[in-house]
């Protein structure tokens, strides 16, 4: 994918084809935020709320990443908001659309939209969210966990941070547990600010 800017690499994206996920998509869910952001966030894959809206991290994940940014001294409109999947991949449950995780070939589908943006921002940082965006930047599966905190990617940034997805919180039903890893999330995005 090549484009002269992140506008027209968006509506590039909004066309796209390359794997049979935008059939069942509202519509494709590019990156955004500030065109100098020298932090890129990379995300999963949209959610249904994101899907809905046609923006990023917009849902309840999106909510406590803002608050986990805040918190680490990270201004949202500092940084760029993308995922490593652009269309969101569901599957029906009566009325509800369930969200799914997306494959290998799927993510490899969408890697070129990535690239095209990182190339396009050229940032310092890239933070990882989850193992979809870890894989598709080392192109390989990644355990978050074991991989959490700073990881060798050379060629996309100086420094790119694996943690984990915001969603992943969301599940967190011990509020002790919940608080004890939303400061952990928080300590890694603080590693956004270091390089």
């Amino acid at each position: 994918m090549k484009a002269a800017s992140l506008t027209a690499l968006k509506r590039q994206a909004e066309h796209c084809r390359n794997c049979p996920l935008w059939k069942n998509a509202t519509q494709t869910v590019f990156g955004e935020g500030s065109r100098k952001a020298k932090i890129v966030l990379v995300g999963e894959q949209p959610g249904k709320q994101e899907d809905l809206a046609g923006r990023p991290f917009v849902g309840p994940a999106g909510q406590l990443l803002d608050r986990a940014l805040a918190e680490a001294g990270i201004e949202r409109t500092n940084v760029w908001l993308t995922n490593a999947v652009k269309h969101f991949k569901w599957k029906p449950r009566g009325k509800l659309r369930i969200h799914q995780k997306p494959s290998a070939g799927e993510i490899d589908a969408c890697k070129p939209w990535l690239l095209a943006e990182l190339a396009l921002l050229k940032p310092k940082t890239i933070v990882l969210l989850g193992a979809t965006a870890g894989r598709s930047l080392t192109r390989r599966p990644v355990s978050v966990m074991k991989s959490r905190g700073i990881l060798e990617v050379p060629g996309f940034a100086a420094r790119v941070v694996m943690t984990i997805h915001p969603s992943f919180l969301l599940r967190i039903r011990d509020r002790e547990s919940f608080e004890s890893e939303f400061e952990r999330f928080v300590e890694d995005l603080k590693l956004c600010l270091e390089a």
